[in-house]
């Protein structure tokens, strides 16, 4: 165990320092599988979806903040197994200890103090947490406050289901297999599923995408949702010409292939993201043009023909998909709002003239913050005369799905 407390508290140093969870796992736990990666998983992601408490208690605890930053991430990996975890208390105290041994020596009598005294005032510790709102709600201030002004009714649902452990859907490849015909497939593999809408199916329990049936051989792909819904409103008929920006990983490119026999061309700007959209495909039997450039400047990729559709899947804050990547709420800044909002509003003002009269633009983010959506989309319509929007949807996460928002805009 001490191992995992100990690769754990240096990921998570790392990511809380500003380097994105998914990269930072990749380049330091590769060679890990099966269970032991299962528990790292629990490990890096529990202690950032519950960052808020397990750092105010920890402060509670320490008389000064620690110079050591790694046995401070230590201390937060094994608050959050003392505290949401069924491994006995005192193994996880002396295997911290161990690994404070290892990465600090001079430290290992400060770790085991302060996890008996965790112990000790366990009562008295809740009772804090309780009355601290960064605490209760495992979120910044900042963000707290933004979700609050956004979602005045609602705003403690949104925040609590951002806490919540995601929910794994899949896609039916629904020209290879019917939707129903799959989810009989599950339960003849153990698979307890539910079939949600068109060709989502929900898993009761989450597994490994090699414990899918035919999930190399393209029946089936993972993907929210909310994330589904983007084809059917793009509203693609066979034979039309689509721009799919900002495509990578490619989930979105697949289901619009699905769907239809499209002249469908991917773009990202990221070359390594960019071969995962190939891959995905190639796993799906589809075919799109692949190409390498910034949405933002058409002129260097753009042959001068019009697209019939274009999906514009901006980059943005990803805060209605926090439930999946934790580090998220604690790597964003406030002001990063306004930075994303800028990337975005160049982006759609440069894809807007590659839309065809009469033709369709969907703007989508995997955002709940308004100042990334329907601000984004009012202050576009402004700009551009000939765009008018046939609606919009905005999602907030949920059992069934994460968050999002959908805007239609037609080219009159």
């Amino acid at each position: 165990m001490y191992q995992n407390q100990l690769l754990a508290a240096r990921i998570l140093d790392a990511t809380l320092s500003g380097h994105n969870l998914t990269d930072v796992m990749s380049s330091e736990a590769a060679h890990i599988t099966g269970d032991r990666r299962a528990q790292l998983l629990d490990l890096t992601h529990g202690s950032l979806r519950r960052y808020g408490r397990l750092r105010v208690k920890l402060d509670h605890l320490l008389e000064r903040p620690l110079t050591d930053p790694v046995v401070d991430r230590l201390l937060i990996v094994a608050l959050y197994q003392l505290e949401a975890t069924r491994a006995a208390p005192y193994a996880i105290v002396d295997h911290a200890v161990r690994a404070a041994s290892e990465a600090a020596p001079r430290l290992k009598g400060l770790v085991n103090a302060v996890l008996r005294n965790a112990q000790r005032r366990q009562d008295e510790l809740e009772q804090l947490l309780q009355r601290d709102t960064v605490a209760h709600w495992n979120h910044p201030e900042w963000w707290i406050a933004a979700v609050r002004r956004a979602y005045p009714r609602d705003w403690k649902a949104v925040l609590g289901a951002s806490n919540q452990h995601p929910p794994m859907t899949l896609r039916v490849n629904t020209r290879r297999v019917e939707p129903a015909e799959y989810l009989n497939e599950l339960a003849s593999h153990g698979h307890a599923a539910t079939l949600l809408e068109d060709a989502a199916i929900k898993l009761v329990s989450p597994c490994p995408v090699s414990q899918l049936p035919g999930f190399f051989e393209g029946l089936c792909s993972v993907q929210d949702a909310g994330a589904q819904l983007a084809t059917g409103l793009l509203d693609v008929a066979d034979g039309m010409r689509v721009l799919d920006a900002c495509a990578a990983p490619g989930g979105k490119t697949g289901h619009l292939l699905e769907a239809r026999t499209l002249d469908l061309t991917a773009l990202d700007a990221d070359a390594r993201r960019l071969a995962r959209v190939s891959q995905n495909l190639e796993r799906l039997g589809l075919h799109a043009r692949v190409v390498r450039g910034d949405a933002a400047t058409p002129a260097a990729w753009w042959d001068g023909r019009p697209f019939d559709r274009i999906l514009a899947d901006v980059p943005c804050s990803a805060s209605g998909v926090v439930r999946r990547h934790p580090d998220i709420k604690w790597t964003r800044r406030s002001s990063d709002l306004n930075q994303f909002a800028q990337t975005q509003r160049r982006i759609a003002d440069a894809l807007w003239p590659l839309v065809a009269s009469g033709g369709k633009m969907l703007y989508a983010t995997c955002s709940i913050f308004p100042t990334e959506n329907r601000e984004q989309i009012d202050a576009f319509l402004a700009r551009h005369a000939d765009a008018a929007l046939e609606r919009d949807l905005q999602l907030v996460p949920d059992d069934t799905h994460d968050g999002f928002y959908y805007a239609v805009l037609v080219r009159r």
